[in-house]
């Protein structure tokens, strides 16, 4: 199989040549970002935690360990996560998110279960 072509992006930040499909991972839309100015191709809503735990972690870096751990088992049974490594391997991908936080942040968590757990 195929490497996938994935790059991960605050959506705030403007849009790249080499950014490939955008894809926002966010349930909500962020806060602030004009629909019109964002350059975003699909919005997968799907791929991102369940609201009950988004709630819970509230991007505390002190829950950040056990908030992989549940986001992990939720994209096990996920299978909008199936289709959007399909497209990361066929094509460059760039998954947006929201968070302020860049290294607490549930995008990661996709990016690297993409990356690992679906080869």
């Amino acid at each position: 199989m195929s490497a996938l072509h994935l790059t991960l992006k605050r959506a705030y930040e403007p849009a790249a040549d080499d950014d490939g499909r955008r894809v926002l991972v966010d349930r909500p839309w962020p806060r602030g970002l004009e629909k019109h100015r964002a350059a975003i191709a699909e919005w997968n809503k799907d791929v991102a935690p369940s609201p009950a735990l988004r709630k819970w972690f509230n991007h505390d870096p002190a829950r950040w360990l056990e908030f992989r751990r549940r986001y992990t088992e939720e994209l096990r049974v996920n299978p909008a996560v199936r289709r959007l490594h399909d497209i990361a391997a066929d094509e460059p991908v760039t998954l947006l998110y929201g968070a302020r936080d860049e290294k607490h942040n549930h995008a990661l968590v996709l990016a690297e279960y993409l990356r690992s757990e679906l080869q």
